[in-house]
């Protein structure tokens, strides 16, 4: 494995290899605005965007801390889902009543951010390929039955493929049954999609300031004003978007953890090592177990290799070193040549982490504070590259842009948009719980996915979750 990883860069691939974009200016001095958004990523990027194609008179500010798309929506796998819950299972056990709903509202989501990327010409990779799971062990096959059930009970048509049938899709020797959805998901380059989403705001008048920290909020007559370092904005309206960084808002912190994710990517593959493994309809490809990887093509026929290890660390701890953890990777690259033996000898070229916004649910929650005049979403868990547009537009509903004053939209009225996570407990016993957790995960994949009383109990509780 330290052959495979010799070469390694320990930065993003996508934040390595796409043009970013020159910085713009820190905030500076005394400014005012209609509506100011914290956070530079998808979330934030998207609120500004939605916010002008509904109102275009509107005054926008984006404040972001560092530069824009350098956190979480320049390091993901760039799986665009069309799930709102963090798929079906999570969804319909928590919301069963309105899950028709939520994938109607996911699939139209879905669809609209391919045609914003046509309307501005945003060239972010996009490929429509959908999404195959795939059962590894033996126990994981009849998940897979289960959830193709639940899958066509709302509508969708997944493909159920058996050994031969999926080995034939994608040759690996470790799978044993594939579901192939074709249609809820679509592979993207995910810093191209902030770089590009940036560049559709400043055409329609948003101003950006990236490396302006905001660290200060509050209420200033009938708006608030946020301060940083250099300079304040006082804004009639605000939009949180600041994912796993500690939010301005004191009571979404019990909710939220950040979560350390890691990634592999190899170097361009031979025509004859794509010959090897097949992969001719370029689907993005996960596996069932708790600790799970994911996995994907990229446009020079790379292949990005995540996921499995999801690191919480004590208090919160966030830190630039924690992006970089060896054992991770060499771990990472073994279960990679695991599941493609024929490809010995590949090298990768970037090994990276970052951090992910998780709750309780595993899907966004959203909120206000200050009279209406501030909203939030936050807590994505993985899937925020296609749930942030969702997520924007529930913030601009919860802030009445566009809208008449106590006017309800069919995003405000879900239970799911009106409802909070469990949050977690205080550390210590915040760090005790997650790690507990991990381990009886791992447990349960090495017990044939039998879960102990632990996990049993989190279940019955609603906090049943992988990895």
């Amino acid at each position: 494995m330290s052959k495979a990883l010799a070469d390694a860069e320990p930065v993003p691939f996508w934040l390595a290899g796409a043009a970013r974009p020159e910085p713009e200016p820190p905030l500076a001095g005394e400014r005012s605005c209609d509506l100011a958004v914290v956070g530079g990523g998808y979330g934030g990027l998207w609120t500004a965007l939605l916010a002008k194609e509904r109102d275009p008179s509107l005054d926008v500010v984006v404040l972001e801390a560092g530069r824009v798309g350098s956190a979480a929506s320049g390091r993901n796998g760039g799986f665009c889902s069309a799930s709102l819950t963090h798929g079906l299972e999570n969804g319909a056990g928590r919301w069963p009543d309105e899950m028709h709903e939520l994938e109607r509202l996911g699939w139209d989501n879905l669809r609209a951010i391919g045609t914003t990327l046509t309307r501005y010409g945003i060239d972010a990779e996009w490929e429509p390929t959908g999404e195959m799971t795939v059962a590894t062990r033996e126990w994981q096959v009849p998940a897979l039955e289960r959830e193709a059930e639940k899958a066509y009970e709302l509508g969708w048509e997944p493909i159920l493929l058996g050994p031969d049938a999926v080995r034939a899709q994608v040759a690996s020797p470790t799978y044993l049954a594939g579901l192939w959805d074709r249609d809820s998901v679509a592979m993207v380059h995910p810093a191209k999609l902030a770089f590009g989403l940036a560049a559709a705001c400043r055409a329609l008048g948003v101003r950006i300031h990236e490396n302006t920290r905001v660290t200060g909020l509050r209420a200033d007559a009938r708006r608030l004003r946020l301060s940083g370092a250099h300079g304040s904005v006082t804004a009639r309206r605000v939009a949180l978007a600041t994912g796993a960084f500690p939010p301005l808002l004191r009571r979404m912190r019990n909710f939220l953890v950040p979560v350390y994710d890691y990634a592999l990517v190899t170097e361009p593959l031979s025509p004859a090592q794509r010959e090897a493994i097949g992969w001719k309809h370029r689907q993005g490809l996960g596996d069932a177990g708790n600790q799970f990887h994911y996995y994907r093509l990229t446009a020079d026929d790379r292949i990005l290799w995540g996921g499995y290890d999801a690191v919480y660390h004590y208090g919160n701890g966030m830190r630039r070193d924690l992006e970089n953890r060896p054992a991770t990777f060499a771990a990472l690259a073994r279960h990679f040549f695991d599941t493609f033996p024929q490809l010995e000898g590949v090298r990768f070229t970037h090994a990276w982490g970052g951090v992910i916004d998780t709750c309780s649910r595993f899907c966004a929650f959203y909120g206000t504070a200050y009279d209406h005049r501030l909203a939030y979403a936050a807590g994505y868990t993985g899937l925020g590259v296609g749930a942030t547009r969702f997520g924007a537009d529930v913030v601009l509903d919860l802030l009445r842009v566009g809208l008449a004053p106590g006017e309800e939209t069919e995003r405000t009225r879900l239970a799911m948009v009106r409802s909070k996570p469990v949050p977690f407990p205080p550390e210590p016993l915040r760090y005790g719980v997650i790690e507990l957790t991990r381990r009886e995960l791992a447990r349960a994949d090495r017990n044939d996915g039998r879960r102990g009383l632990w996990l049993r109990s989190l279940d019955r509780l609603g906090l049943g979750f992988d990895s």
